[in-house]
C-alpha cells in the first residue's frame, strides 16, 4: 500500500500545470454551460418582463465573457431575489462553488441607516 502511494505521489509530481490546465478550463466552461442553461430556463419562467434590464443584462454579460470575468450583479425586487436563489442552488447542486456565482450586492455605509435591498 505504501509504495502505491510513493508511485501516485511521484507521478502528480510529473504533471505540469500546463497538462492540468485544460480539465480546469472544461470545468468553467461545463459550469458556465450550465448557468446559461439555467439562467434560460429561470428568465423564461419569470418573465423578462419582471427583472430588471441591468439584472438581465448583467447575466447576459456574465455567460458572455465564459463566466470568467467578476460580476456583481444585486437583484433588487423579490423576484431577482428568486431567480438568483435558484441560480445558486441550481449551480452549487451542480458542483460549483459558490465563489462561482456572479451575485454580490454592496455593503451598506456604516450610519446610513442599513441595508434597503431585497433581504439579502
Amino acid at each position: 500500500m505504501r509504495s502505491g502511494l510513493v508511485y501516485f505521489c511521484a507521478g502528480l509530481a510529473l504533471v505540469s500545470p500546463a497538462v492540468a490546465q485544460p480539465a480546469a478550463d472544461d470545468w468553467v466552461a461545463r459550469k458556465c454551460a450550465m448557468y446559461q442553461a439555467a439562467w434560460s430556463r429561470a428568465l423564461a419562467g419569470a418573465g423578462a418582463d419582471t427583472v430588471s434590464a441591468a439584472f438581465i443584462a448583467g447575466n447576459n454579460d456574465f455567460i458572455a465573457g465564459g463566466c470568467v470575468e467578476r460580476a456583481s450583479i444585486c437583484p433588487q425586487s423579490p423576484v431577482e431575489l428568486d431567480i438568483a436563489n435558484a441560480l445558486s442552488i441550481a449551480l452549487i447542486n451542480a458542483g460549483a462553488a459558490s465563489t462561482f456565482l456572479p451575485f454580490a450586492c454592496p455593503h451598506p455605509e456604516p450610519g446610513a441607516g442599513g441595508w434597503t435591498g431585497p433581504g439579502l
